[in-house]
């Protein structure tokens, strides 16, 4: 068993931690967050990596409460971006230690701006610096972040839930009781992904989501990239639809997110229409069509703008599977260290040589 896997596996344990430790010992820590975030007009999403995409998910959480903040990438915020005085910076990172989060620090210092640091790490610069520090307990993941994007995405988005007033006891039961059947679920996933014929190695691959799954569809294009070594794209469902749709080829790729309530049929239309043009396609939801994909997952019921908790899972299996039948180890980075501290080139003083030499 790959150490991918095994971080996958204990995934929906680890989720079930988190939303325990942020209605019972975190809950302090993430009131007063919470409090830094009301009392401001500007307040601002960032992460970079699969903690980007982790504030995607929670930026949709926001927006829906009618609480609208800015999301930009560190690396964009950090080097482009001005701050307003008095402006509120929730900062996304398993490590707290990447190049640009650590220096964004300082800028944030100079402005004024409060930052709210998110990360697994209690030991990093950005916990370490943050005005309001929430240290999310989880073991790290081998190497491609598995448990360390997911659960810093449960905390900023239940963080979002506070915010705008929908998080309470009861939703806190109804994402763990999803969780403990995502548990159950995993085998019958990993069965589906065995015996079906979606995966292919060299194939082209498209993932497409919308609103809070749109996080689940960057990470899964992520987890192609570092996992499978191979490129993926990920766009909005409805962004596909002007233009990029001229891709479409017999015997490609596309993996979708269809939401529990919006725009499902429109998008069940879609995945129709790429079926008749002889693509394949993953789909991942709730109470779907059994015959409406050539690889369907079923997902427990769940809160549609919170399936992004459970809907990255069966990609993730995925992408462990697609990289043991291409031969490529998804335990090691060939080119990315664990933690990018500097923002230059790619080999960080490592001598590296081409695969071909």
């Amino acid at each position: 068993m790959t150490h991918f896997l095994q971080d996958i596996l204990r995934q929906p344990q680890e989720l079930r931690g988190v939303i325990d430790y942020l209605s019972g010992g975190g809950r302090s820590a993430l009131e007063a967050a919470v409090e830094a975030v009301r009392r401001t007009r500007h307040v601002y999403l960032t992460g970079i990596g699969s903690s980007w995409h982790a504030a995607i998910n929670a930026k949709s959480l926001f927006h829906r409460g009618g609480f609208p903040v800015h999301t930009q990438d560190a690396a964009e915020l950090l080097h482009w971006d001005a701050l307003p005085e008095n402006s509120v910076l929730i900062v996304i990172s398993r490590t707290g230690r990447s190049a640009e989060i650590v220096d964004l620090l300082p800028k944030a210092r100079r402005a004024g701006a409060t930052v709210i640091g998110v990360s697994n790490s209690p030991d990093s610069p950005l916990i370490q610096q943050a005005h309001f520090p929430m240290v999310i307990p989880v073991g790290l993941d081998h190497g491609v972040s598995v448990n360390t994007y997911s659960t810093l995405s449960a905390a900023a988005s239940i963080m979002a839930a506070v915010v705008v007033g929908t998080f309470d006891s009861h939703l806190a039961g109804s994402l763990t009781s999803a969780l403990a059947e995502s548990a159950e679920a995993l085998s019958r996933w990993q069965e589906q992904i065995s015996t079906g014929a979606w995966l292919k190695p060299r194939a082209t691959y498209y993932f497409l989501a919308r609103s809070t799954s749109m996080g689940s569809c960057h990470e899964a294009r992520l987890l192609w990239e570092e996992a499978v070594k191979a490129p993926a794209t990920a766009l909005g469902t409805g962004s596909f639809r002007h233009g990029p749709q001229e891709v479409i080829a017999p015997n490609g790729r596309f993996g979708v997110w269809i939401d529990g309530l919006h725009m499902r049929q429109q998008d069940l239309a879609l995945v129709r229409d790429l079926r008749q043009l002889d693509a394949s396609v993953m789909l991942v939801g709730y109470d779907l069509p059994e015959d409406a994909g050539d690889l369907v997952f079923q997902l427990p019921r769940i809160l549609p703008e919170w399936q992004f908790l459970i809907d990255i899972i069966p990609a993730q299996l995925a992408a462990e599977r697609l990289a043991g039948i291409a031969g490529v180890d998804c335990d090691s980075f060939r080119l990315c260290p664990y933690v990018v501290d500097d923002e230059g080139g790619l080999f960080h003083g490592q001598e590296v040589q081409p695969e071909n030499a």
